[in-house]
């Protein structure tokens, strides 16, 4: 069953975006995680890194894909979760909590428009799976 915070907004390359002031905090959505499988490594930016949105940032991989992880925003990277680098089987036990990815200060809030809330999101993936 897959799982999704109402709080958070969801872009359409399956990225989370939590925001608390100009501060997003990103990760990748249960749905990613499951259609990625167990993941085995994870490539993620430097701090200070300056991302644009629709831009890559890092990957994920796993036996079944490698997974583009595509900014939905634009910003300088302020945080990076290592713990994710140690241990990548957080990325499938927690996507939404211990397995957030890095987190952007946005140079552009009005970027956060784009995004999907919740039921948007639903609404995507499902017809991303007919």
């Amino acid at each position: 069953m897959k799982i999704f915070p109402d709080d958070l907004l969801y872009s359409r390359e399956h990225i989370w975006v939590a925001v608390d002031g100009n501060m997003a905090t990103l990760g990748i959505t249960d749905y990613a995680q499951e259609k990625l499988g167990e993941v085995d490594e994870v490539d993620l930016p430097k701090m200070d890194t300056y991302v644009e949105r629709d831009e890559p940032f890092g990957t994920i991989e796993s036996a079944n894909d490698v997974f583009e992880l595509v900014s939905p925003l634009s910003g300088e990277i302020v945080n990076v979760n290592e713990d994710i680098v140690d241990d990548v089987t957080i990325l499938n036990s927690d996507p939404y909590d211990t397995g957030w990815i890095v987190v952007i200060e946005m140079k552009d809030p009005e970027e956060l428009d784009d995004l999907l809330e919740i039921r948007g999101y639903q609404d995507y993936i499902a017809q991303e799976d007919e």
